[in-house]
């Protein structure tokens, strides 16, 4: 199962050059660039681990890609998303975030259901199946 988050989630997974157009991109608007990574991607996970600090007033892709890439290294069984934060007074928030690196397998999500106190109303959950095995194991091929 593909996991589709943010940003061009549904188009095909992008290449180191389309990634680095999307960065110049993100710089030419002044944003703030900022690389994030995880092994548990629910919907309901909002709080990625960053990696480094988040890089304001670049003039070339180049330190970012950098940064990506020893990220890539790091992590090559984790999820890696890039954002662009724009901190202009009028917005003071995130304005593109796309996954740029995902694990080889995704073995996607299941429909938790569980019956509540008074015997007539179901709760739904997702959860991972990566979740079922420990942190940093998750991915493992």
């Amino acid at each position: 199962m593909r996991i589709t988050q943010g940003t061009f989630s549904y188009l095909p997974d992008l290449t180191d050059e389309e990634i680095r157009a999307q960065i110049e991109y993100i710089i030419k608007n002044g944003w703030a660039v900022s690389i994030e990574y995880t092994d548990d991607p629910s919907p309901y996970n909002v709080y990625w681990n960053m990696w480094g600090l988040p890089m304001f007033d670049l003039e070339d892709a180049a330190a970012a890609m950098y940064e990506f890439q020893k990220c890539r290294e790091a992590f090559p069984n984790h999820y890696i998303k890039i954002n662009g934060y724009d901190p202009s007074p009028m917005w003071q928030a995130q304005r593109v975030s796309f996954i740029a690196h995902r694990p080889k397998s995704e073995p996607g999500f299941r429909l938790h259901r569980q019956l509540w106190s008074d015997g007539r109303r179901l709760k739904y959950t997702l959860e991972a199946y990566a979740t079922m095995k420990p942190e940093g194991e998750r991915y493992q091929d």
